[in-house]
């Protein structure tokens, strides 16, 4: 199994990233790490992640998941991204897991797949309005999963996010 992390190349949440590679690395799910662009990204409290690919270099099918996290450089760097919606809808269409934290269920709405379902995020006034401009149905609860979307309230929610996610990637469907 593999999975695709997304990430903003600056302001992503440390602990949204961090948690959710700990928990795939210890259940030996291997995976990659992808920004607007190659190269470092920098966390909000200070962290360093290296995107290994550009989210135009990605081949989405080797990939079981997606996931992608949160943090104040979300809005800037992630919400107007013209190719990550294209691989939301792609996995999503696919019958893959999609998961996303803190302000990147954003992401999620405007790539229309949230039409429906139920999420949660982190509050704030414009992703409010644009949680429910995509057709959400709006949880107030740390962790949400509805038909292979898991979606988390923020950086407080990540490691239940991860383990959350984790089971959902490896559930046996019937």
């Amino acid at each position: 199994m593999k999975v695709l992390i997304a990430i903003s190349p600056e302001k992503y949440r440390d602990e949204e990233l961090a948690e959710p590679v700990a928990a795939l690395t210890k259940a030996g799910i291997a995976c990659d790490i992808a920004s607007t662009r190659r190269g470092t990204c920098t966390g909000m409290l200070g962290a360093k992640a290296t995107a290994t690919l550009s989210f135009e270099e990605v081949e989405p099918k080797p990939y079981d998941g997606l996931i992608i996290v949160g943090g104040n450089g979300t809005p800037a760097h992630l919400w107007d991204d013209e190719i990550l919606p294209v691989l939301v809808r792609y996995f999503r269409e696919s019958g893959k897991v999609v998961g996303a934290i803190c302000l990147a269920p954003v992401v999620l709405a405007r790539a229309g797949i949230l039409k429906g379902r139920k999420a949660t995020y982190n509050e704030n006034p414009q992703a409010f309005r644009e949680m429910k401009a995509g057709g959400a149905v709006l949880v107030n609860q740390p962790v949400v999963v509805d038909t292979r979307i898991v979606t988390a309230n923020g950086p407080s929610a990540s490691k239940a996010f991860a383990e959350t996610f984790i089971k959902t990637l490896t559930a046996v469907e019937w």
